[in-house]
Order: structure tokens, then C-alpha cells, then sequence
């Protein structure tokens, strides 16, 4: 008898292609037939996730474990809705613009939810949503938006090695070290590896 042994992430965390649709950015944006994407192929792209316990993370030892290991010195929330964010509408568009970060970009999902979109391999868009108690770090150089689903709500900790900086590169951006260092680490490599698999 086989037993699937089930990532308890995926209760939290869902990971699809996303369609070409201009409908609104809050949107689910399926392709169809849907075409989801697992937590594996997040992480050949760079993309971590965590499943953690969101109402206890003051205490939260697991949590603790990963601040240390990764160097999370810093931390601070930020809620975004449009009764708590100021300048709400122009925030959410400056969001959503494809852009990068010379930095890893951490996100634990405390309350509510959101969609972070990441670009594939091949340029495609990946819709990544986050509930509550899921924790993303998004490697720095990979192209990627944020915005929040239909309930307009997200409560997000912060983390970062040594003091924040948020400055988003918008795309292109092609030029810079991290982005240069993405592509080798996680794109080059990967088609590289395809080559040599079609030609065995």
C-alpha cells in the first residue's frame, strides 16, 4: 500500500499559471484548464515557504530557528487594505509593477492573504497566494509583483538581514549583479540541465 505523505503547506499556499487576462489584478487569474504548480518547481526558482504558526509568532521557536539561521535581524509588520495603508491606490499599482530587489524579499502572511506573482523560467507569470500562517522568501533578482486578492486584506511581518532597504528595480533591470546572479543560479543552470537531458 502506498501513502502519500501530504505537505501541509499546500493548505496555506497555492502556486498556478496565471492567464493573459486584463481583468482585475485581484483576480484568481487561472489559465484554462487550471495549471497548478507545486512547491518543488517554487523552489527551483528560488522560492522558499514555510508553513507557521501565525497566532503564536511572538513565541514561535520554528520561527525563531529560521530568523537565526537566515540572519532575520530586522522585523516590522505592514498591513495593506485601504483603510490602514496611506495612499492606498497608489501603493497597490506601485506593487503591482514587475520589478526585483537586490535583496531576498521575506513575507510571513499573519492575517488575511495576498498573491505574489513570480516570473518562471521561461518568462511566464506564476500566481503564488498566501494565507494566513504562510511564510515566502523570494530570492533577490527574480522578477516579481504583489496584490491582494478580492478580500482587500493582508497583515504581513517583515523580515530582513541587517537594516531594510525596500528599493524595487522595475523590469528591465537586466544589468544589475542580482539579477545576473539569479539567472545563473536558477535558470542558466536549469536549461543547461534540460540540454543535456534531451540529448541523452
Amino acid at each position: 500500500m502506498v501513502t502519500s505523505c501530504k505537505d501541509d503547506r499546500e493548505e496555506i499556499i497555492e502556486a498556478w499559471y496565471m492567464d493573459d487576462s486584463d481583468e482585475d489584478q485581484r483576480l484568481p487569474h487561472h489559465r484554462d484548464p487550471k495549471e497548478f504548480v507545486s512547491l518543488d518547481q517554487l523552489a527551483e526558482l528560488g522560492v522558499l515557504s514555510w508553513r507557521l504558526d501565525a497566532d503564536n509568532y511572538e513565541t514561535d521557536e520554528e520561527l525563531k530557528k529560521i530568523r537565526e539561521a537566515r540572519g532575520y535581524s530586522y522585523m516590522d509588520f505592514c498591513e495593506v487594505c485601504p483603510e490602514k495603508l496611506p495612499n492606498y491606490e497608489e501603493k497597490i499599482k506601485n506593487f503591482f509593477e514587475e520589478h526585483l530587489h537586490t535583496d531576498e524579499e521575506i513575507r510571513y502572511c499573519v492575517a488575511g492573504s495576498g498573491y505574489f506573482d513570480v516570473r518562471d523560467q521561461n518568462d511566464c507569470w506564476i500566481r503564488v497566494w498566501l494565507k494566513k500562517g504562510a511564510m515566502i522568501v523570494l530570492p533577490a533578482g527574480i522578477y516579481h509583483r504583489f496584490t491582494l486578492d478580492t478580500n482587500n486584506y493582508i497583515k504581513a511581518m517583515r523580515l530582513f538581514v541587517g537594516d531594510p532597504v525596500w528599493t524595487p528595480f522595475n523590469r528591465p533591470h537586466d544589468d544589475l549583479p542580482a539579477r545576473k546572479e539569479y539567472l545563473e543560479a536558477f535558470v542558466e543552470n536549469k536549461i543547461a540541465n534540460h540540454a543535456v537531458d534531451a540529448a541523452a
